[in-house]
């Protein structure tokens, strides 16, 4: 089995580098599939399957914006409390798309409902029939295209022929390259936990690299688990964690149509049963769940379009947690504050006009602003040995920390995000070139 890595090692960033992979293996109940549906007029893999062949129980939160994309649509519509295939397409992103790109989703479970049950008959003691509103749909790409429908719908018994029943590291690779767009670097994680005393595992894979903000914005995420955990308890674990991890990165504020996070549970883990999400045997589940949630988040702004800089937003002492996050998101999707970092030009007078147009509620005598470790505002005015000097040598860095102090209350919030580069600029013009 081929490796399509050409849109990896072909990246546009020229800050492009290897980053450590995890190495996520085999996860009982799941299967997966990686083809080229031609979908970019490359060799490129761009079409990816994940199956179940038992069925999962699965969970899901999508993006708040006013216009959704179809798949997101047809996701909402199905009912089922099983799911035995998601599908993920890249290049396009059935947005904008109307009946056409809705009606291409029906289709295509259609023929993958179909193709499935002939491979339940032929692989399953016991065969499932496999109908539409088990199978959901991941899209990303560009919005406003004719959705590649009949390209697609004649892969699919390819698509289906080429699943892979044990999964290794290789094949977690394929699956999270074939799932981006102007990402440079595909972004895999997991973690393993107990539930009792039983060993639990969870991976997870996402794209994303621009129109990144709050509301999972362009964001795909998709976390797997062997653990037998009910829809609701999913639901319920996946909304605890998500406003620290997805819903706390931005690369440039933008909301997209197709964002979506979702967690499948095969079951396979024979652990003891979990009726409540407040279960004291949930606590570590819950806390590694957190960990691969964040460890993606910070790969997808790590990754962000012509990213130089990694940029950590801690806020202290907010009056609420609501003014905590404006005020970290306004610091973090300021243009001027993004620039200055990427220029690595200390100019933390920036930072306080992005504290100050947030409207939050301030203590301008108790404001504190530090670069790192490096005091720059103290009691409401520039730190009396401030060395601009030591500053301007830490901003060199590719990892820098904003640390904000607003006197006001004691609610806190961290946020992540990177910096505006003209390669930023260059990727996004010639983005559908």
């Amino acid at each position: 089995m081929g490796i399509n890595i050409s849109n990896f090692f072909n990246s546009k960033s020229k800050n492009h580098k290897m980053i450590d992979f995890q190495d996520l293996d085999h996860l009982d109940g799941l299967s997966i599939s990686t083809i080229s549906a031609n979908l970019y007029n490359t060799k490129r893999d761009d079409l990816v399957m994940f199956y179940f062949r038992e069925g999962a129980n699965f969970a899901s939160l999508y993006t708040k914006s006013k216009i959704l994309s179809e798949n997101i649509k047809w996701n909402l519509d199905q009912k089922s409390k099983k799911i035995f295939s998601l599908i993920v397409n890249t290049r396009n992103a059935n947005s904008f798309t109307g009946e056409h790109g809705y009606k291409s989703m029906q289709r295509i479970a259609e023929a993958v409902s179909l193709e499935l049950t002939k491979k339940q008959k032929q692989d399953e003691n016991e065969p499932k029939i496999i109908k539409t509103k088990n199978i959901i749909f991941g899209c990303t790409g560009t919005i406003g295209e004719p959705f590649p429908v009949e390209k697609i719908i004649s892969n699919i018994q390819e698509l289906i022929k080429n699943v892979k029943y044990t999964q290794n590291k290789l094949i977690w690779m394929k699956a999270a390259l074939g799932i981006m767009t102007t990402d440079t670097k595909p972004k895999m994680a997991m973690e393993e936990c107990y539930i009792g005393k039983t060993l639990v595992r969870i991976y997870g894979i996402a794209k994303g690299s621009g129109m990144i903000h709050p509301n999972l914005a362009t964001t795909l995420g998709y976390i797997f688990t062997d653990a037998d955990l009910s829809n609701e308890i999913l639901k319920k674990l996946l909304k605890k964690n998500i406003d620290s991890t997805f819903n706390a990165i931005s690369c440039d504020g933008d909301t997209s149509t197709n964002d979506m996070v979702s967690i499948f549970s095969t079951g396979q883990a024979k652990h003891l049963k979990i009726s409540s999400v407040n279960d004291k045997n949930l606590k570590d589940f819950d806390q590694s769940l957190n960990k691969v949630l964040l460890n993606l988040a910070k790969r997808v702004v790590a990754d962000g379009e012509g990213a130089s800089k990694f940029i950590t937003i801690k806020i202290n002492g907010a009056k609420t947690e609501i003014d905590a996050k404006k005020i970290a998101f306004s610091i973090g999707n300021s243009p001027l504050v993004k620039t200055a970092i990427a220029g690595e030009d200390p100019n933390w007078g920036r930072i306080v006009m992005a504290i100050g147009k947030s409207q939050a509620s301030i203590k301008i005598n108790k404001l504190a602003i530090k670069f790192g470790k490096i005091n720059v505002v103290q009691d409401g005015k520039l730190y009396s040995s401030y060395n601009e000097v030591e500053t301007a040598e830490y901003m060199k860095n590719s990892d820098i920390e904003i640390n904000v102090i607003i006197g006001a209350g004691n609610k806190n919030f961290t946020a992540y995000t990177m910096d505006f580069t003209k390669k930023y600029i260059e990727i996004n013009a010639d983005y559908r070139s």
